[in-house]
């Protein structure tokens, strides 16, 4: 297995990571591609994101846009994980229409600003045929490291994004 480039990070060490998170592991997420240029994450067209009328959960869509953007931004900004932790600050989904076949669809994210303590992103989600069929405004802060709601929770990995 080759080493991946700095600032990148191996897709299968990525998805490990966010099995760890029951929402993401439940939804299918999977890593295809992350560094610093742009990280691409997927979600499979099947039961699990849907809604009730048997299509994509808009719900489904904004978690994807929201896990994709947040792991575009920890490539932008480098920060203690043990001290510090990145928040959404805010998300915009607009829903512009819906895959056309396929068995997935992938959520591209790119940094667009990268502050001190606000990094702003933007997010396309796309068919496999290449078809947008949403797209994220996105932005988060760094903030204190805070304690789980949860007290027996099992930390996640301190170098993945808080989401």
């Amino acid at each position: 297995m080759s080493t991946p480039e700095p600032g990148s990070e191996d897709p299968a060490e990525a998805t490990a990571r966010l099995q760890l998170s029951p929402l993401h592991r439940f939804l299918g997420l999977k890593a295809t591609r992350i560094d610093r240029e742009v990280a691409i994450l997927e979600i499979p067209i099947g039961p699990n994101a849907f809604g009730g009328t048997g299509n994509l959960h808009g719900g489904a869509l904004a978690t994807l846009i929201d896990v994709t953007s947040a792991m575009a931004a920890v490539r932008h900004n480098p920060f203690d994980f043990e001290k510090t932790s990145l928040v959404t600050a805010d998300l915009h989904v607009r829903y512009l229409g819906r895959p056309s076949g396929g068995d997935t669809v992938r959520a591209e994210a790119r940094v667009v600003r990268s502050g001190r303590m606000l990094i702003v992103v933007e997010t396309r989600v796309l068919d496999e045929a290449d078809r947008i069929i949403a797209t994220g405004d996105f932005s988060a802060m760094l903030v204190e490291r805070r304690a789980p709601l949860l007290p027996d929770a099992t930390t996640t990995d301190p170098e993945g994004p808080e989401v």
